[in-house]
């Protein structure tokens, strides 16, 4: 082979490289002041979005920047912190995991790594516990190689009320926890000063909301009041393009409604759960991305809810 030949697929190569490592693109666009969102693809965790499918928060403040969960892996968590340099020269000095999914938190051994302390609240210790293996598992199909150097690790600090106020960087955050949602541990993160709500995976816009088996839509709900008494002028969705209350209510809350509504009466009326499931209007909300194949799971796992309580 000529040199001119090598030094081709020399650089065919390393350009080819490049576009794996590098396929998602991680960019923190404004959303007020100091607060930045990088919002995530709302399909689900492919090898081209490294996993990154959900949405992930920045708030720079005057000693430090604040990132609001870490990502699904310690190597997209590293493409996460080269999106904050590109924003602030900040070091990230903290990180709020939202919740115990995996791309909330699995990122986290990058961060505890570079000096951040991590905080959640202490009702998702035993979920990242029981489930960080199972994340992985699960990631590897997907991610191969990508996920290498990722190990599951719990934050550094936890927090227990349902509603406490950290100060960081001269910074007021207020973290509010109502039982879980999608998670046993799901918080939301409200930045009063800015009128900015982080909802973790509490709201999905765009796409349908998943009812998994650690989730429960009744303290989901709970979480949602929440949200309609701030009145937050900005919700930055844990799925989906940043909202409004009005489109999270359209996109979320009323699906959840409808849903523990229906399969409450099919509960209480002894409709076996396959006809329960059959008889419930699907079709305002199969507008929503993946409704149709997340709804029938969606739809199971609320009537088990509903026939435990």
């Amino acid at each position: 082979m000529t040199r001119a030949r090598l030094n081709h697929c020399l650089l065919f190569a390393a350009g080819w490289l490049s576009s794996v490592a590098y396929a998602v693109d991680v960019r923190f666009d404004p959303v007020a002041p100091g607060v930045y969102a990088f919002i995530g693809e709302k399909v689900g965790r492919t090898y081209s979005n490294e996993g990154l499918n959900a949405n992930i928060g920045l708030v720079v403040t005057p000693t430090g920047a604040l990132l609001i969960d870490s990502g699904a892996s310690f190597q997209g968590a590293r493409q996460i912190h080269e999106a904050v340099r590109k924003v602030t020269s900040q070091p990230v000095k903290w990180v709020i995991n939202t919740g115990g999914q995996d791309h909330r938190w699995l990122g986290n051994g990058y961060f505890i790594a570079q000096g951040a302390e991590v905080i959640a609240h202490a009702d998702a210790k035993a979920d990242m516990q029981n489930r960080g293996n199972d994340h992985l598992q699960g990631l590897r199909n997907e991610l191969k190689e990508k996920l290498d150097g990722t190990v599951p690790t719990l934050p550094t600090r936890y927090l227990s009320g349902n509603d406490e106020t950290l100060q960081l960087g001269g910074m007021t955050v207020e973290v509010k926890h109502r039982g879980g949602a999608h998670t046993p541990g799901d918080v939301l993160v409200w930045l009063p000063q800015q009128q900015v709500l982080f909802s973790g995976d509490v709201v999905y816009t765009d796409r349908l909301l998943g009812v998994i088996p650690v989730s429960h839509t009744g303290r989901w709900l709970d979480s949602f009041a929440v949200i309609e008494a701030l009145k937050p002028k900005r919700i930055v969705p844990g799925h989906g393009d940043v909202s409004d209350v009005a489109r999270a209510q359209r996109d979320t809350r009323d699906y959840l409604r409808a849903l523990r509504a229906h399969m409450k009466k099919a509960v209480e009326d002894g409709t076996d759960i396959s006809a329960a499931i059959k008889a419930f209007d699907a079709q305002p909300y199969l507008r929503l991305l993946n409704a149709a194949e997340l709804h029938p799971g969606n739809a199971s796992r609320t009537y088990l809810e509903l026939e435990r309580e």
